[in-house]
C-alpha cells in the first residue's frame, strides 16, 4: 500500500497528450489546443466609434449648435468625410469619418438629426476605438495548451479559425464485473445488485466532453472476463470496476497479466478506494477501480479524471485542483490513511463553505451521491470543529 502522492507519480509517468487531430470549432468545446493560433485580422479593423453619438472635427463648446452632415452606421464602409463646422451622427462600431477626431455620446446632446447642440465637450480621441488596439494581424491569439472554453471559441470565430488543432480525445472503455451485478433495468434476485458503476462513469465522462464505451458486465469467470478485457484493451483507457481485492473471485489482476499488462500499483493508502489497480500495456493504460461504489467514485475523481485531462493535453494532478475552505459541520479525525468524505459545497461572501456528510462505509452510495466536493482528512488528523479550515476538491 503506497501513499496517494506516490501512486500519482507512478500513474503520471505513463501519461502524455495524445496525437493531434483537427476538430471543427463548434465541436471543440472542452478540448485543448495542440498548437498556438494567431490573429488573422486587426481588432478593431479600423478606427470605430465606441458610442452612439456624434463624430466631431475638433472641439465644440457646450451649447454650440452644429449642422449634421449625415449618419454613419455600423457596417458602413469607411470613406465618409467630415469638414467643420459639420458633425456626423455615428453608431457604436461605425467607422470614424475622415476629419473627425472625437465622439460625443448622444446623452451629451439634444439628439438632433439635422442640427445638434452639445451639453459637454470631448477631448481628442474620446470614445474612439483605434485600429488594432486589441490585436494586430499575426499577434498570438491563444497559446498551445489553451482550454477551449466558450469564450475562447468565440474569439477564434472572429478570426475565422474553422478547424482547430487539438489533442485527440482518449478512447475510454468501461467494464463492470461480478456475478452479483445485473443491469439497472433488471430486477435483482436475492444476493444481486444493480450496476451503478457504468452510469457513474459514463456521466463523469460526459462531464469532461468524453463519450465512454460501455462493455457491459463480466461474470466472475476467467474466460468471459479475459474476452471482455481483451476488447477493452483496444481503447486508450480501460476502466474496470470490481474484482481487484484479495478474494477468491477477484480475477482482474491475473487476467491483466495474462493479456500482457504490467501492474504498477494495486493498493493506495486512501479511504475509501484502497484496492486501486493501475496497469500499463503497449496500447494504453488500465484502471482497476474498487467494487464498492464510493471507492470507485473517489478513485475516479482523484486519479482517473486528472489522468484523462493529461491525455487531452491539459494539466492534471492528484489533489492539485483542491481549494481551501471552511467547515460548516464537524470533520472527524482519521487513522493511518488519508480519508475522503463527500461534502456539499457553497460559496458565500467569497468563501468556500463545506458541509461534510458521514457515510456508513464505502458501500454507502446514497451519502456519496449527495456530495459536490470531496473533503480530505489527512492521515492521523484530529477531529476538526465547525469553522475550521479544510481542503476540498470540487466535483462539478
Amino acid at each position: 500500500m503506497i501513499h496517494p502522492d506516490e501512486a500519482w507519480k507512478r500513474i503520471e509517468a505513463h501519461l502524455a497528450p495524445l496525437d493531434i487531430e483537427p476538430v471543427e470549432r463548434r465541436q471543440a468545446v472542452g478540448r485543448v489546443l495542440a498548437r498556438g493560433l494567431a490573429a488573422t485580422v486587426d481588432v478593431p479593423g479600423g478606427d470605430v466609434s465606441a458610442m452612439d453619438g456624434y463624430a466631431l472635427p475638433g472641439p465644440v463648446p457646450p451649447g454650440e449648435r452644429r449642422p449634421v452632415a449625415g449618419t454613419v452606421a455600423a457596417g458602413d464602409p469607411p470613406g465618409f468625410t467630415l469638414a467643420a463646422p459639420a458633425v456626423a451622427r455615428i453608431m457604436t462600431g461605425a467607422p470614424v469619418p475622415r476629419g473627425a477626431d472625437r465622439v460625443v455620446p448622444v446623452e451629451a446632446s439634444d439628439g438632433g438629426r439635422e442640427w445638434a447642440t452639445f451639453s459637454a465637450e470631448a477631448k481628442p480621441g474620446d470614445h474612439i476605438r483605434r485600429r488594432g488596439e486589441i490585436l494586430r494581424q499575426g499577434d498570438p491569439l491563444l497559446p498551445e495548451g489553451s482550454l477551449l472554453t466558450p469564450g475562447a471559441l468565440a474569439l477564434l470565430a472572429t478570426h475565422g479559425h474553422a478547424l482547430l488543432p487539438v489533442h485527440r480525445a482518449p478512447r475510454v472503455a468501461v467494464l463492470s464485473t461480478g456475478d452479483e451485478v445485473v443491469s439497472p433495468e433488471a430486477t435483482p434476485a436475492p444476493g444481486q445488485l444493480r450496476d451503478s458503476h457504468t452510469d457513474f462513469l459514463l456521466a463523469a465522462g460526459r462531464s469532461m466532453g468524453l463519450a465512454f464505451e460501455p462493455l457491459g458486465i463480466a461474470p466472475d469467470r476467467v474466460d468471459a472476463l479475459t474476452a471482455l478485457v481483451g476488447r477493452g484493451l483496444g481503447s486508450d483507457v480501460l476502466l474496470l470496476c470490481g474484482g481487484v481485492s484479495m478474494g477468491e473471485f477477484d480475477l482482474v489482476e491475473g487476467v491483466l497479466a495474462r493479456l500482457g499488462c504490467r501492474t504498477e500499483l494495486d493498493a493506495v493508502a486512501i479511504q475509501p478506494g484502497k484496492p486501486l489497480v493501475f496497469a500499463v500495456h503497449p496500447g494504453g493504460v488500465v484502471f482497476g477501480l474498487p467494487g464498492n461504489p464510493a471507492s470507485a467514485m473517489v478513485a475516479f475523481w482523484l486519479f482517473v479524471r486528472p489522468a484523462l485531462r493529461i491525455l487531452l493535453g491539459g494539466r492534471g494532478s492528484f489533489w492539485g485542483d483542491a481549494l481551501a475552505g471552511v467547515l460548516d459541520a464537524p470533520l472527524p479525525g482519521t487513522g493511518p490513511r488519508d480519508r475522503f468524505l463527500p461534502a456539499s459545497a457553497a460559496v458565500r461572501d467569497g468563501v468556500l463553505h463545506l458541509t461534510p456528510h458521514q457515510p456508513k462505509g464505502s458501500h454507502d452510495l446514497a451519502t456519496f451521491a449527495r456530495g459536490t466536493a470531496l473533503v480530505r482528512v489527512r492521515a492521523g488528523a484530529a477531529p476538526a470543529p465547525v469553522g475550521a479550515a479544510c481542503e476540498a476538491l470540487l466535483l462539478l
